[in-house]
């Protein structure tokens, strides 16, 4: 697995102004920590290009956006999580209510 290294640079810059915000790199992927919680990975996931947290509440409003779908891992929904298309991730202002909708989710959450 490989990840975009532009696509990177993008989410990079829109948590930019995020004062605890760490990159790990994951299994080919480069995963972005916000409060030391998984918030946005960037890498091949499906036929996706990233995968972003929503939470399980907001999960099927979330899968009806277009470019959407379900994070699938070990054969298994993972509810809460979204992967995004590379047609989903090129639009900037789509991207950043991506961004926007995984720190929302991220505030709500404890770390573990």
């Amino acid at each position: 697995m490989a990840y975009s290294k532009e696509l990177a640079q993008r989410v990079r810059k829109l948590l930019a102004h995020i004062p605890d915000v760490q990159e790990k790199k994951m299994f080919g992927s480069i995963g972005f920590m916000v409060n030391n919680k998984l918030c946005i990975g960037v890498g091949e996931y499906q036929d996706c290009v990233m995968m972003v947290r929503v939470g399980p509440e907001n999960f099927e409003e979330a899968l009806k956006k277009k470019g959407a779908q379900s994070t699938i891992m070990r054969d298994r929904v993972m509810k809460g999580y979204v992967s995004l298309t590379d047609e989903a991730a090129k639009n900037q202002k789509a991207l950043e209510e991506w961004v926007i909708a995984a720190l929302d989710f991220n505030k709500k959450i404890k770390s573990s």
